[in-house]
């Protein structure tokens, strides 16, 4: 099998593309040849050495794959050839997969596996936030639409709350660079807004009739968990999913940037008694930390898949990469290019 390495923590030239044996399923595994495997923030970071839960270096990084099952193990009654999609929990940047067989979940038919391995981190990350943690409800249930702020729109994550806030219609403000505002409005979201420009906050709170949002999404953190808590509406939420301020210092300041990052962090505003005075929530997600409840997730990826199969979700697919340019893909959303999914695809 083939396989890219992070060899080292440093910029994308760290990969390496090593040849190994291909592994063999055990007792409850199998073993997926791999079609197409998903690139996300979180592998960035790794390789960065900015990732608190990635394994020690060197090591294959890789969180869904898409594929057909290869090989079965004992006591494992999956036929061979048959479709799949799949976490693996690190070691999806690979030309075979082996893994428990629980976490292959049948691809419904018609599905690319371009899509199916756009699904997975992404949607998943979009439902926990908006739907089981976000609370997000129907027009009706509540007299209007669910506003939504979502930071970094234009990536994976924000085309699938594009997606998701569409079906519960919810009104949406995607916040991303200016040159993406056209992509965004293409998604869904009726409101664009650059938040990289001074002043973008007043813009977004009188785009409310001066009420703010009920639910905000924010992978970036620090100085931006702050303006976000200032945009909440009464009863409102932010989910807190990533910490790219970091990476973001990480270039100029090294070691230095986590900390600096931290700083801006305001913690004193997150403490309990301030948040019942606001009558306000402050969510933390990480869906790698769900392993533990595998039944549960399974329940969210079958959902997902019914709503992929209805023609409510629409994975978009910016790029796809050879498994031998990880460090290409990597550049490539490390620069923030990207509009929706990065992939790579083994040879």
């Amino acid at each position: 099998m083939h396989q890219s390495w992070i060899t080292r923590v440093g910029g994308p030239d760290v990969f390496e593309y090593r040849e190994a044996p291909t592994p063999e399923p055990g007792r409850g595994e199998v073993r997926v040849r791999v079609k197409t495997c998903g690139v996300n923030f979180a592998d960035v970071m790794a390789r960065r050495g900015m990732y608190p839960d990635a394994p020690p270096l060197p090591t294959v990084v890789g969180y869904e794959v898409a594929g057909t099952i290869e090989a079965v193990g004992a006591g494992v009654t999956r036929a061979v050839g048959e479709p799949v999609l799949a976490f693996t929990r690190f070691g999806g940047y690979s030309s075979h997969v082996v893994l428990p067989a629980g976490q292959a979940v049948p691809r419904p038919a018609g599905m690319s596996v371009e899509d199916a391995a756009a699904l997975l981190v992404n949607y998943i990350t979009a439902f926990q936030a908006m739907v089981m943690m976000g609370g997000i409800r129907r027009p009706e249930e509540i007299g209007r639409p669910v506003r939504v702020l979502v930071l970094g729109a234009s990536g994976g994550v924000g085309t699938a709350a594009a997606d998701l806030g569409r079906y519960y219609g919810a009104e949406l403000f995607g916040a991303a660079s200016a040159s993406k505002h056209a992509y965004l409005a293409e998604r869904g979201y009726a409101h664009a807004l650059d938040y990289r420009q001074a002043g973008w906050e007043k813009q977004a709170k009188a785009l409310t009739g001066g009420h703010g949002f009920d639910l905000i999404l924010d992978p970036i953190g620090g100085e931006s968990w702050q303006r976000g808590f200032d945009l909440l509406a009464p009863a409102g939420r932010m989910v807190m999913f990533g910490f790219s301020t970091a990476l973001e210092a990480g270039k100029k300041l090294g070691k230095l940037a986590f900390l600096k990052a931290m700083t801006e962090v305001p913690w004193r505003r997150f403490l309990p008694f301030a948040l019942i005075d606001r009558n306000q929530g402050v969510l933390g997600l990480n869906a790698g930390h769900l392993w533990g409840h595998p039944e549960e997730v399974r329940r969210w990826i079958d959902r997902l898949l019914v709503l992929y199969t209805e023609g409510h979700l629409k994975p978009e697919i910016d790029r796809v990469f050879p498994l031998s340019a990880a460090g290409e893909a990597h550049a490539y959303l490390e620069e923030r290019r990207n509009r929706g999914k990065v992939l790579l695809r083994p040879g």
